[in-house]
């Protein structure tokens, strides 16, 4: 144990211990250089800001709609308050979207603001993408060094599916925003000791549940343990505190879901993704624990483990999930490094006192790090690999801090070996990662591993380096744990994304297997090469009946799941926008010139111009429109709402004009249920007209 006996070394800044300024306390004085600060801290700061900027806003408008599931929301929310606050998937108030509505507020005040367009609702998305990677950079460069502070935030804004959500409209970028957000209130609080700022990181928490429950909630033991061991007052008063803690956290998570229990069902739209138009069932079922147990009720494919337990439909789970085919291009690439740094630096700092700031950072990182990761990893409800993106902030953190601790504290062997095994180890997985994808660039591996080893094995035995030799071992090993992220950030940039399932990476590393994809060849989603046989979602016996491993009419994959290229992934050409443009689970209706122009006659006459099962079926004809579409079933399909009798009501009262046939999973005409049987009312009641390639029934017409 002799190696890692330290003397007490200078791993802060001289400043780092200071009381901060008033100005420093200010939001506004976050990214402001501290006076000492090198010159090049400033433009190096706002440099990596304006980098990241370019990266998320870039031709950011090519996605279109992006998740027109989100993107129908914002236009309801943008006609009727009720549906802004509800989170509404029409103005109408049918149904709600199956996730709180915070989200939806920002895009929605921009679109109130600039109007409902593509880049209305993806910019903000965008902005809260800078936000995170500003705030990073801040809570890093409070206790450590600006380059700490610059390494964290490079490696959240170039991690690859970070780069995807920070450009996209699922509720994942204001997640990650708020719990960033949070965690550097708790930075402050670590320092001073003061309840206001702890108050401020269960508020911030607690917003962060009104974006997509209980996944907020996963950084919570992290924040609790680290002020309960390491805040500066004493132990009662920390206890207290914490309770604070706890109260601002449920006050303003609880606020929303206390007026929705509250109001009359009638007086209200029913909370999608639940069973029984109660948000609670929602919090605790669909958006909670179903996710880690399987039992979703009303989910498309939910029920657990499959044999043996080792995975279910929504893929393999285990340890090592996050470095899977499905997880690994998104987000794994520095992750072994965060992982043997942050044990490295718990074992470095053992006999730290109890306010070290090294040693404290790590447990609230590290903490945020392993619980959301292991949660992933071992749920096996409904989690997609872009629920991942949680994972980047403390990844960021965590390399930043330890990576340039230990290059300062290089005289030491145990600093030396650590830093040599994490850049050695980074390198030889990017490696892995790239073989995944052979066909794109194939001499990046080559260069990221030559100059990883390298660097690697510069670092293990230059203990003395100094001047142009450090600097260029410096710059030899951010190239090598950088650059594969980097380019399959810019690549990712440089895709279009659409659907409720997009992945990160190069273009043509689908959703549904082959080299690259999901699944590959073993298994996992997709299966083999092009994602066509056993393996696929949910796939063979078990899964859903027709097709081969896939949701009905599709092969392989889930029907025209989208990622990049504006095309179906798997199965045939048109699996997820058939002839006519039906949508289908995971993707957007396209309608027609013609159909437009139907739906929109008379439009005014109608509650909603049409119905169809499936609220991305759906989203499409609301966007084509700009008028209210009945999401019957909600996103899956399979919610009970509305009845048959409501549905049947709203017709006789001629609330709905036509009803559009070809929703549901895949595309087929239903998604069971109650959805079935609306379908089967009205085929066996009105008489059918195809406009556009699209089966229309005008349920203001005598019945057939």
């Amino acid at each position: 144990m002799s190696v890692i006996t330290l003397p007490e070394p200078a791993v802060e800044p001289p400043d780092a211990a200071a009381p901060p300024t008033r100005a420093s306390g200010r939001l506004s004085g976050l990214l402001r250089p501290r006076s000492g600060d090198p010159a090049w801290v400033r433009p190096a700061v706002v440099g990596l800001l304006a980098l990241t900027a370019v990266l998320y806003v870039w031709g950011l408008g090519a996605s279109g709609w992006a998740n027109s599931f989100y993107s129908a929301a914002v236009q309801a929310g943008t006609k009727s308050w009720k549906a802004f606050f509800f989170g509404s998937s029409d103005a109408a108030n049918s149904i709600t979207v199956d996730k709180p509505p915070a989200s939806l507020w920002i895009m929605e005040i921009s679109a109130r603001l600039f109007g409902v367009s593509s880049w209305s609702i993806l910019v903000p998305q965008a902005l809260e993408g800078v936000a995170a990677v500003g705030l990073v950079y801040a809570a890093v460069r409070r206790w450590f060094t600006p380059a700490a502070g610059l390494l964290a935030g490079a490696v959240l804004a170039f991690t690859p599916i970070a780069a995807l959500m920070f450009r996209f409209n699922n509720p994942d970028a204001l997640l990650v925003l708020l719990l960033t957000a949070g965690a550097y209130a708790m930075v402050r609080a670590l320092e001073a000791g003061r309840t206001a700022w702890l108050v401020l990181a269960g508020t911030l928490v607690g917003f962060g549940f009104l974006t997509k429950m209980l996944q907020a909630l996963l950084v919570v033991p992290a924040f609790g343990l680290v002020y309960l061991l390491f805040g500066p007052p004493k132990l009662g008063r920390r206890i207290v505190q914490l309770v604070a803690f706890v109260v601002a956290l449920v006050v303003s998570a609880g606020w929303w879901v206390a007026v929705v229990e509250l109001v009359p069902a009638s007086s209200r739209p029913y909370i999608g993704g639940s069973q029984n138009n109660s948000i609670l069932n929602l919090i605790f079922g669909y958006n909670g624990f179903g996710r880690l147990t399987g039992n979703e009720t009303g989910s498309v494919g939910g029920g657990g483990a499959g044999p043996g337990g080792g995975g279910g439909p929504w893929g393999p789970t285990g340890w090592w999930r996050m470095f899977n085919a499905d997880y690994g291009g998104q987000i794994a690439w520095l992750l072994p490094a965060a992982l043997i740094l942050l044990a490295g630096g718990l074992v470095y700092t053992m006999r730290r006192p109890r306010l070290d700031r090294t040693r404290s950072s790590l447990v609230l990182w590290g903490g945020w790090l392993l619980t959301t990761g292991v949660a992933f990893s071992l749920g096996q409800g409904i989690i997609h690999s872009y629920y991942s993106v949680a994972l980047a902030p403390a990844i960021g953190a965590i390399v930043g801090i330890m990576g340039t601790l230990l290059w300062r504290e290089r005289g030491t062997p145990f600093a030396r070996i650590t830093l040599a095994v994490s850049i050695a180890a980074t390198s030889i997985w990017a490696w892995t990662l790239l073989e995944r994808t052979p066909n794109w660039h194939p001499e990046l591996k080559f260069v990221v591993m030559l100059l990883g080893l390298g660097a690697a094995l510069a670092v293990l035995l230059g203990s003395r380096l100094r001047g142009v030799a450090a600097t260029a071992v410096v710059a030899g090993s951010l190239v090598a744990v950088l650059a594969a992220p980097v380019g399959y950030s810019v690549a990712t940039a440089a895709t279009t994304h659409t659907g409720s399932l997009p992945t990160a990476g190069p273009s043509g590393q689908g959703f549904a297997g082959g080299p690259g994809g999901r699944g590959g060849p073993g298994g996992g989603f997709g299966g083999g090469q092009g994602g066509a046989g056993r393996g696929a979602f949910p796939g063979g016996p078990g899964g859903f009946p027709g097709g081969q491993g896939a949701f009905p009419g599709a092969q392989g994959a889930f029907p025209g799941a989208q990622t990049a290229t504006g095309s179906a992934t798997a199965g045939t050409a048109t699996a997820g926008r058939a002839v006519g443009g039906v949508g289908g689970l995971l993707n957007g209706s396209t309608p027609s010139a013609a159909l437009v122009k139907v739906l929109e006659a008379g439009s005014d006459q109608y509650t909603w111009v049409a119905a169809t099962v499936g609220a991305n079926q759906a989203s499409g004809y609301q966007l084509a429109t700009g008028d209210a579409v009945m999401p019957i079933g909600g996103f899956n399909g399979t919610d009970p709402s509305p009845t048959l009798a409501q549905f049947q009501a709203d017709v006789a009262a001629g609330r709905i004009h036509y009803f559009i046939a070809g929703g549901g999973m895949g595309g087929g005409g239903g998604g069971g249920g109650t959805s079935s049987q609306i379908t089967s009312w009205v085929e066996s009641t009105f008489t059918s007209t195809t406009v556009g390639g699209v089966t229309l029934y005008d349920l203001t017409s005598a019945a057939s």
